[in-house]
């Protein structure tokens, strides 16, 4: 996410629980990616789950983006 954006979140996921929410699962997504980033090989199953947490990271981060939208705006 840009500077920006991470500047809004820190600003309200104090008071926003959905917002915080989204933004921990993100993160915690973000931490099993890297996981299976940094192997050389993956099974096809191991292929599929990788598949299916970016999928989760993706819509995510697209709530994200809806609920900082309500925070952009005057």
């Amino acid at each position: 996410m840009e500077e920006a954006d991470e500047i809004l979140i820190g600003k309200h996921i104090d008071r926003d629980e959905e917002l915080k929410r989204y933004v921990e699962d993100h993160r915690m997504l973000e931490a099993d990616l890297a996981r299976y980033n940094s192997r050389i090989y993956l099974t096809p199953e191991e292929e599929l789950e990788k598949k299916t947490l970016q999928k989760k990271k993706l819509l995510g981060k697209e709530r994200i983006f809806k609920i900082l939208a309500k925070y952009r705006t005057p």
